[in-house]
């Protein structure tokens, strides 16, 4: 896998990160360090470990599926850039008084940003790319959009939220289809 994928789907798969980590920078007065430094954190670990369980799991099943891993991959990633567009367009949830940069809320919004990298590594796996580079890449690009979302956040207000939650999933979506075409040239 090229260094631009890489990239590209670190930078898709941290919009999920950066959309929430700038309603939460909206909503969290005041913004301290430990604010930026506990979301960044978690969301870029879950990031980075997420795509390593999703290669673990496609690596076992690889074997039987060798024939059409190539559209399975492209169906979880436009699955995910569809879901990704698809909850752009919704309202967005009630927001509470708690601190979410803390216990539980802090365990489930990094859960919740990083599933999509779980599909990613199961596609990594089952197209037999390792995982290492990618994941570590998407982590330290999770970890930094999250604080550069926080600090954006405490700054621009809500403006940018749905915009980037659509871009990330129209990459994923070009992902997956680059992925396909490359497939179905070769062959």
């Amino acid at each position: 896998m090229d260094w631009l994928t890489i990239f590209g789907l670190a930078v898709a798969l941290a919009m999920d990160a950066f959309a929430v980590a700038l309603g939460v920078g909206i909503n969290l007065s005041p913004l301290t360090g430990r604010h930026l430094f506990r979301l960044g954190f978690h969301f870029g670990l879950f990031q980075a470990l997420m795509p390593i369980l999703g290669w673990l799991a496609g690596m076992t099943v690889q074997r039987w599926i060798q024939a059409y891993d190539h559209w399975i991959a492209f169906a979880l990633l436009a699955f995910v850039g569809g879901k990704m567009l698809y909850e752009a367009f919704q309202d967005d949830e009630t927001k509470g008084g708690k601190d979410p940069t803390r216990g539980m809320t802090l365990v489930i919004l990094s859960v919740a940003t990083s599933i999509d990298a779980l599909a990613v590594g199961l596609s990594l796996g089952m197209l037999n790319i390792s995982v290492w580079t990618p994941a570590l890449i998407i982590g330290l690009v999770a970890g930094i959009l999250t604080v550069a979302g926080l600090l954006l956040g405490r700054r621009c207000g809500t403006i940018w939220g749905k915009r980037v939650e659509i871009l990330g999933g129209l990459i994923l979506c070009a992902i997956g289809s680059k992925i396909l075409i490359q497939h179905l040239l070769e062959n």
